[in-house]
């Protein structure tokens, strides 16, 4: 599914479709959010916390590397935002304890620049890319 975003609000149009199409299931859910620098990975994890009734400001977790939000939705209990921009190699996500993280099915986790750590992403993560098309204007694009 294409959809192009003009606004913060479109965007949150968007991420709001997108997250009420998941359950949670046997593991976490993994949401990797693609793009270059400035493109609307951060602005859509801000939408997905809104929408989860997450109360604090979600700023990009660049320099902590993750964040951690309690919630309560379609069986989801725990909203964890990573920004893997400064890691170089699986491995530090590793010590951050993602092998724990991904097990537990409560756990919805929203990952940007999944790239860094591709190697480490799992197979059946759900992926949404986004580019920039000029002023305001985003793709953001996903399979249902």
């Amino acid at each position: 599914m294409k959809h192009i975003s003009k606004s913060l609000e479109e965007t949150g149009e968007v991420a709001r479709g997108f997250i009420e199409g998941l359950k949670s299931g046997d593991r976490a859910v993994v949401v990797a959010l693609a793009g270059e620098l400035g493109s609307g990975k951060t602005a859509f994890s801000q939408a997905v916390g809104s929408f989860l009734g997450v109360k604090e400001t979600m700023q990009s977790p660049t320099f902590v590397i993750e964040k951690i939000y309690p919630i309560d939705f379609q069986g989801f209990k725990n909203l964890i935002h990573i920004d893997a921009y400064r890691l170089e190699k699986d491995s530090e996500l590793l010590h951050l304890g993602w092998e724990e993280i991904i097990e537990e099915p409560e756990n919805l986790i929203l990952i940007e620049w999944p790239e860094k750590v591709q190697g480490i992403i799992p197979n059946e993560a759900k992926k949404i890319f986004f580019g920039h098309l000029g002023d305001n204007a985003r793709s953001i694009e996903y399979e249902d």
